[in-house]
């Protein structure tokens, strides 16, 4: 039994996971999978999935991809070149669907088992996008009869290891399959449930749920202390951070220095104390020091950015403006700045933090403006904030910053998944596409310290706290959960193969 947290208090039978609905059913990574997967337990390289292997040529723009051969999908049919062919081609013919941010051009098919991948420039870098459970593999035979844009899909059919047993709002019963290519998995059926972060900590107790993934402060005394053998809370550094998230495309935020004042001014240390979590404060460039500690510049290693109020009344002045009456103003316009926040997370204590912050330092009132998921993310993608607190990350220092390329930026109104900010900049846009260049580590490091200064400098983000995946585990019925010390995969559900290979490699407690 698996709480969802930020899933509201009902579900929609909506499991078009391409099409433009916002509203979706969840954990369709249990019905259907990508290509690859990243393995974050050996430094986020690119593991095999429904590819069996791949290989680079023509200095990088040609992707050869091999495919197992023997995928089903849920009804029977084989998972056929053609089926990748179609998915992969689906964004190509369709931008709206290319929630993954693809990069390659085109698709051709070479032979019964291999597809050739094109891009414009080399794009070894890019390989990770065909580990997004956003570039999922689909049926040709069921997809390509359906008008995508109203289709719901309610019977999904997949080549994961679950279909859609029942569908009620407020809970999911999903069957195992018994021909799942992966292997046999230890249970029959997989049921979800909504539910609220504060339900959640009870329904643990009682050992209604089994696996959650939710941020519960003091969740060792108040969990874990119950039963140290049977109730786990596990922290993975997802190796990214949660940040403020500027509206460059908006006044006054396309302007440096009102970025850079509104960074200086962030108490950081309160936000992690809020948390309970001291010691996470993130650095400026938005990397984790555990993960990516080959990979940091020196000179912002262990660095936590301090509040500075002095500084930041500099960078307001540098760039023209004033405090007036709780409002930035410049040539006789007023901005009144509002910071949208999920509110699903509970994100509003460490919302009021950062409000207060800039009203004590800089006198500027900042409205709180929390939505639930689906309006959190509709704002979000569409452009409609000022400031957001949003996580960033990814893997490996391309995937943590490669969002920023201006290659992803829309209009505002017009929804992006990735790139919300609006950021356009030439040098980063130049150092990103460099990195998709190459495959040479050293190169590599070079520009990713490249991007870190463009981070620091010109603040299209402002890291607070390092990003973790939030486990809660109550293992009265299962055992073999992996562990932060021993782990091959993170078991955090959504993360597509992780999740999958969490649940393979269970087994029922006194077996």
């Amino acid at each position: 039994m698996h709480g969802k947290t930020d899933g509201g208090t009902t579900f929609v039978r909506n499991y078009n996971v391409l099409g433009p609905a916002t509203d979706k059913a969840p954990n369709m990574e249990l019905v259907y999978e990508p290509l690859l997967r990243i393995d974050y337990g050996d430094g986020a390289v690119v593991k095999p999935w429904l590819a069996e292997s791949w290989t680079f040529g023509e200095g990088g723009k040609l992707l050869t991809v091999k495919l197992r051969d023997d995928v089903k999908f849920s009804d029977g049919k084989p998972f056929t070149v053609d089926d990748a062919l179609y998915s992969l081609t689906l964004p190509l013919e369709k931008p709206d669907f290319s929630i993954a941010g693809i990069t390659y051009k085109s698709v051709t098919k070479v032979d019964d088992r291999q597809l050739a991948i094109r891009f414009a420039e080399p794009a070894y870098a890019t390989l990770t996008q065909f580990a997004n459970i956003l570039l999922p593999m689909v049926p040709k035979h069921v997809w390509s009869t359906q008008n995508l844009n109203t289709w719901t899909n309610p019977e999904p059919v997949g080549t994961g290891p679950f279909t859609l047993a029942e569908f009620k709002p407020q809970q999911i019963t999903l069957k195992a399959r018994d021909d799942y290519w992966g292997g046999k998995l230890p249970m029959s059926t997989y049921k979800i449930i909504p539910t609220s972060p504060d339900a959640l900590k009870a329904q643990l107790l009682k050992g209604e749920v089994d696996w959650a993934s939710n941020s519960w402060a003091n969740g060792e005394k108040e969990y874990v202390a119950k039963d140290p053998d049977k109730h786990l809370y596990q922290l993975y550094s997802n190796g990214g951070a949660m940040s403020v998230l500027f509206n460059t495309a908006k006044a006054p935020f396309d302007d440096v220095h009102v970025r850079r004042a509104l960074a200086l001014t962030i108490d950081r240390t309160a936000v992690v104390t809020t948390l309970q979590r001291p010691g996470t404060e993130a650095g400026p460039t938005g990397l984790s020091d555990q993960l990516f500690a080959d990979w940091l510049d020196p000179q912002y290693k262990g660095k936590v950015q301090k509040v500075d109020a002095d500084a930041a009344k500099a960078e307001l002045a540098a760039g023209g403006y004033t405090v007036e009456q709780g409002a930035l103003v410049k040539d006789g316009k007023r901005y009144q700045p509002s910071i949208l926040f999920n509110s699903d997370w509970s994100w509003g204590n460490y919302a009021d933090i950062l409000i207060n912050t800039w009203k004590q330092t800089l006198g500027l009132e900042v409205k709180g403006a929390g939505q639930p998921s689906a309006g959190y993310y509709d704002k979000q993608n569409l452009g409609q904030f000022d400031l957001v607190a949003a996580s960033t990350g990814g893997a490996g220092v391309y995937g943590v910053y490669n969002f920023l390329s201006s290659s992803y930026r829309q209009p505002l109104g017009k929804s992006a998944t990735l790139n919300q900010g609006r950021w356009s900049d030439p040098q980063t846009d130049q150092v990103i596409a460099q990195m998709q260049r190459t495959d040479n580590v050293d190169q590599l490091k070079t520009l990713g310290k490249q991007l870190q200064q463009i981070v620091v400098d010109k603040v299209p983000f402002s890291p607070i706290y390092n990003n973790y995946y939030f486990v809660e585990i109550n293992a009265t019925r299962w055992t073999g959960w992996p562990t932060p010390e021993n782990f091959d995969h993170i078991p955090f559900v959504g993360m597509g193969p992780d999740t999958i290979l969490t649940l393979l490699k269970l087994q029922r407690r006194g077996n």
